[in-house]
């Protein structure tokens, strides 16, 4: 799971159905899958806000 999450991260572009198969293969459902992919995206997203907006910085 942490390797999907990695790749989602670094190189989401490089995602592929092979990728959420391995998921699969590792007794992840489609429900648990979509929410591991959501979770992973809303912070990678939030962080890239607050990173864009200097939030937290001096």
């Amino acid at each position: 799971m942490l390797d999907y999450v990695d790749m989602l991260t670094r190189r989401p572009f490089a995602v592929s159905r092979e990728h959420v198969e391995n998921l699969r293969g590792l007794g992840f459902d489609d429900t648990a899958i979509l929410q591991i992919n959501l979770i992973a995206s809303w912070f990678n997203y939030i962080n890239r806000v607050a990173d864009g907006l200097g939030v937290g910085r001096p």
